[in-house]
């Protein structure tokens, strides 16, 4: 289990940024973007769009794919379904919990 948690500590911080947060949320549509797209509607430079993609790239949460002299990045999921899987797990073992308390309560 200890081990398992390192590994989604990471995707967890990767997330914990507004701006990545915001650039996964454009990349879940399932297209492909540009650098140059992605800084679009930003007050954010193309290096620090690149940045944060570079983040999320080293926790699986994006892929960068070349496209002649420019590399378009895209979303890949399971680390994000790996996180909701765990939640999901933690979720219901505090229903579990609960339940035991309410019935402790109630007798």
């Amino acid at each position: 289990m200890v081990a398992k948690r390192r590994t989604r500590a990471p995707v967890f911080a990767a997330l914990g940024d507004e701006t990545r947060l915001s650039l996964v949320a454009k990349l879940c549509g399932g297209q492909r973007y540009s650098i140059s797209q992605l800084t679009q509607g930003s007050k954010l430079t193309r290096q620090a769009i690149t940045k944060h993609l570079r983040v999320l790239e080293s926790v699986g949460i994006v892929r960068s794919v070349r496209k002649g002299r420019e590399s378009r990045f895209e979303f890949v999921p399971q680390p994000i379904e790996g996180i909701k899987e765990y939640l999901d797990s933690v979720s219901e073992q505090w229903d579990q919990a609960l339940s035991r308390l309410k019935s402790f309560v109630e007798e």
